[in-house]
């Protein structure tokens, strides 16, 4: 009776926790296959939530990189179109001097654009946490740059590695098609009252235009590779948290019902030891010695 009324109490007990909690395992004895399983589910679980944290960071850094270039060619194009005023042969040393300031200005904000951070990081530094860009009289496009060539790149998958930036010196001073160097040299030119090479000047710059319109290709690419990525993540998530929920999880109408018998029961056993006990114990006593 005794050990009857133990085990009526252990199961009212269980299903008091499984109602308090939600969770039909409980600890790994409740359920050792379920809590496996569940050990699998949340090492898995932590990494898409790293995966997806990931994305989400890189989609911001990526994206951003991509306005400042749309940005970066909106002044070249101005600064186009300067050049080629400049170079109708019809402005004065006067005008051309004026269109070099106002080209100055354009560099300028290309600078500012070339050192812009997203959390704290240059977009355009490589791996490098060194400001990209900085003055310098002695460099023949009066700035330096102060990065590495590196590509920073970041885990969004078990086995996928997603590049995330380009560096300053393939985006802004590449050898062939430099958009600092063309309008440093559109600002010379400029000031040296000399169509020609003001034409010249133009004319790289229209090429910067165009190198840097391929540097978007690779940024669009990478924001499509995240967003799809996104996706996977998201509707892994959904499976991870649909599988623990019916791992471990309970019906709450069940649990509900399985309570209220587990209660009818203890009683009923409590009402048994108590009218049995005694009447044991009285025999017990009024037995012959």
């Amino acid at each position: 009776m005794l050990a009857t009324l133990q085990q009526s109490q252990q199961t009212l007990n269980e299903a008091l926790q499984q109602v308090s909690t939600g969770l039909s395992v409980n600890q790994p004895s409740d359920n050792p296959t379920a809590a496996a399983a569940m050990v699998e589910n949340t090492i898995e679980t932590g990494d898409v939530d790293e995966y997806t944290q990931n994305v989400s960071t890189s989609l911001s850094t990526v994206k951003e990189a991509s306005s400042v270039l749309s940005t970066v060619v909106s002044s070249l194009t101005s600064a186009q179109s300067a050049g080629i005023e400049g170079a109708n042969g019809t402005s004065s040393a006067a005008t051309m001097k004026i269109i070099a300031n106002q080209v100055q200005g354009i560099l300028d904000s290309v600078i500012t654009d070339a050192n812009t951070t997203v959390g704290g990081a240059y977009l355009f530094s490589g791996t490098s946490t060194s400001t990209p860009y900085t003055a310098d009289p002695t460099s023949p496009t009066g700035y330096t740059y102060n990065g590495n060539n590196q590509t920073s790149s970041v885990a969004i998958g078990d086995q996928t590695n997603v590049a995330i930036n380009l560096p300053g010196s393939q985006v802004f001073s590449n050898s062939s098609n430099s958009v600092i160097g063309s309008l440093s040299s559109l600002v010379s030119a400029l000031n040296s009252g000399n169509s020609s090479a003001v034409e010249t000047a133009t004319t790289a710059v229209g090429s910067a235009i165009g190198f840097v319109g391929q540097q978007q290709v690779f940024y669009s690419n990478a924001e499509s590779q995240l967003s799809s990525q996104e996706t996977f993540l998201q509707q892994d998530t959904v499976t991870l948290t649909t599988q623990e929920s019916n791992l471990i999880g309970v019906n709450e109408a069940t649990a509900a019902t399985d309570l209220s018998q587990a209660e009818t029961d203890n009683s009923a056993a409590l009402a048994a030891v108590a009218k049995v006990l005694p009447n044991n114990l009285l025999n017990y006593l009024s037995a012959p010695t």
